[in-house]
């Protein structure tokens, strides 16, 4: 008995001693060679111990950072009040719903204010992505569940994220509410627990479906099933959420609170028509920056969409120099955009500044970071990641921008009173999509917008949803 134990402990041994003199491993020749050409000395060893007890950041701070910010903008939209979507990753609904007040407040000529509630727009986000998800998987219930496009689903079956489509398409099925009549949740406010729970629920019910659809059961039980499930998902909405209101009072007031109209009754839907007045649907062009594809070709993102029956993301590749000259036309009329950014990257958070040298990682370390935006997408090391709204451009004696300022949705007390000032150089690299509306696109673009899109798989490494 003890002979055999031997022996297999010294095959064991051997095994393990071949895996690892694999010419893909880290040898003890190989790894001499890397302690051996480390740094040595005193400076070396204080940087180390330096690293080591601080903040990177802090450490790769530049000089710049002492020199104030200037804060004049030639070109700069309306002020409103600075919204908060706290730990959620609802950016995107933060930013679209910004720019639909900002446009009401326009059209009254500052006259009347409204904030939207984002808690009733996302109930029905959820709602509408538990849907999403049920039918995809009622969709691709044929195929293994190791298939690309069934793990696409189950690895996330709902998520805060999105664009401004579902702006759009959610508004126009559901309307809006007022702030006052459906006030924020805590969880709407934090949304990780109750994302977890739901995405545990979807997922074993997508196993029920796919068992239905492997057992030949027809469209109609199937149809039947999903539906029970949506109520068992609207259920729990409803207990973490409130239910969604369905008629209200409202009186519109001015910017100091007082009210300026007779309190009227309302269905969102019908409050939807009053402070947007039509359907946003084929009134915006989504324009986009990626240097990996050709220019003046539209692109759809299959699958994105936050409506099973809306429509998927949809945009327009564009040079950055063009997509400037949009945001330019739009400021100058007084119109706030829609507009996302890769943001982590050299953001100076205590001064609310986004600029290529705030931050000199490759002086710390020793190194340098080469890859330009192009490479940066498709390695995903850079990508659109949060969207803000676009108020605010500075223009040279050439009308050639020198920075932007977006109103973001992390406070008044973040940034520059809630707002971040960035270079145009920094803009130009790590600005992504921009949603535009068609009265400030040239009928050339609009032609273009118009191509029948070429369909691109939303794994791709710059499609993450704006949170």
């Amino acid at each position: 008995m003890k002979k055999t134990f031997y022996l297999i402990v010294a095959m064991a041994f051997a095994l393990s001693a071949t895996a690892q003199q694999k010419g893909g491993g880290i040898s003890p020749k190989m790894l001499q060679e890397i302690v051996n050409a480390q740094p040595k000395g005193a400076a070396s060893k204080a940087l180390a111990n330096a690293i080591a007890t601080n903040n990177i950041d802090d450490l790769a701070r530049t000089r710049q950072s002492l020199f104030a910010i200037d804060k004049h903008f030639s070109i700069e939209t309306p002020k409103q009040s600075i919204t908060n979507q706290k730990s959620s990753g609802r950016c995107w609904m933060f930013s679209g719903l910004n720019v639909l007040r900002a446009d009401f407040a326009k059209r009254h000529k500052d006259t009347l204010q409204v904030t939207f509630s984002q808690d009733y727009l996302f109930f029905y986000d959820q709602l509408e992505k538990a849907n999403l998800f049920l039918q995809g998987i009622i969709d691709t219930g044929k195929k293994p569940i190791d298939d690309l496009r069934v793990r696409f689903f189950l690895q996330s079956p709902i998520g805060d994220g999105g664009t401004f489509c579902g702006v759009s398409d959610l508004t126009e099925k559901y309307g809006l509410v007022p702030t006052e009549v459906c006030p924020e949740t805590y969880s709407a406010e934090n949304t990780a627990k109750m994302r977890a729970v739901i995405k545990s629920k979807l997922r074993e019910q997508a196993l029920q479906l796919r068992d239905m659809v492997q057992k030949g059961s027809s469209s109609d039980a199937l149809m039947k099933a999903k539906t029970k499930m949506l109520t068992e998902i609207y259920g729990m909405l409803s207990l973490i959420l409130g239910e969604p209101v369905k008629e209200f009072k409202y009186a519109f007031r001015n910017k100091d609170g007082k009210p300026m109209t007779e309190a009227k009754t309302y269905t969102p839907q019908s409050f939807y028509k009053e402070v947007v007045g039509e359907s946003l649907n084929g009134t915006f062009v989504m324009v986009m920056n990626d240097p990996r594809r050709p220019y003046h070709k539209t692109y759809e993102v299959e699958y994105d969409r936050h409506t099973y029956d809306g429509h998927n993301w949809k945009y327009l590749n564009l040079p950055m120099d063009e997509i400037e000259q949009l945001a330019i036309a739009q400021l100058k009329d007084g119109r706030k955009l829609y507009s996302s950014y890769d943001v982590g990257k050299q953001l100076d958070r205590k001064r609310g500044y986004l600029d290529l040298d705030n931050y000199d990682y490759a002086s710390l370390f020793g190194t340098t970071f080469t890859m330009d935006k192009a490479q940066r997408i498709e390695t995903f090391d850079s990508g659109s990641t949060h969207a803000m709204t676009l108020t605010a451009v500075d223009l040279d004696s050439q009308g050639k921008p020198v920075k932007w300022k977006v109103e973001n949705s992390w406070g008044a007390d973040s940034g520059v009173n809630g707002y971040l000032i960035m270079t145009d150089r920094w803009f130009r690299e790590y600005m992504f999509r921009l949603v535009v509306d068609k009265k400030y696109v040239s009928s050339t673009l609009l032609k273009e917008y118009e191509q029948k899109p070429l369909m691109v798989m939303p794994e791709d490494p710059l499609f993450s949803v704006d949170e």
